[in-house]
């Protein structure tokens, strides 16, 4: 009984190790880096974005990691639209000028 309950806390201990080495590797969420007072829509999109973006991370550990290269390429492309999503906010900003 207890080799079984110290086997069991290993167990739990290394797949903890695992999950929060797994979802380090994952990378960074894309910035929030537009302001919500100048423009909202943008920055509410950034923030949709990031939490999409948390979802593919958290798809990949419940699938430890299989999805075939396409969460990956989907994680990239928000990153992208993030991106894109400042340059936008920045267009703005000197359309005000």
């Amino acid at each position: 009984m207890r080799n079984a309950r110290k086997m069991a806390m290993l167990t739990s201990l290394v797949g903890g190790l695992l999950l929060a080495g797994g979802v380090a590797c994952a990378g960074s969420t894309p910035a929030k880096n537009v302001s919500a007072h100048r423009h909202p829509n943008l920055a509410a999109a950034q923030k949709l974005s990031s939490q999409a973006y948390q979802k593919l991370v958290a798809a990949q550990v419940a699938n430890e990691w299989d999805l075939g290269g396409h969460a990956e390429k989907a994680k990239a492309l928000l990153q992208q639209a993030n991106d894109e999503m400042k340059l936008a906010a920045e267009a703005a900003n000197g359309n005000w000028k």
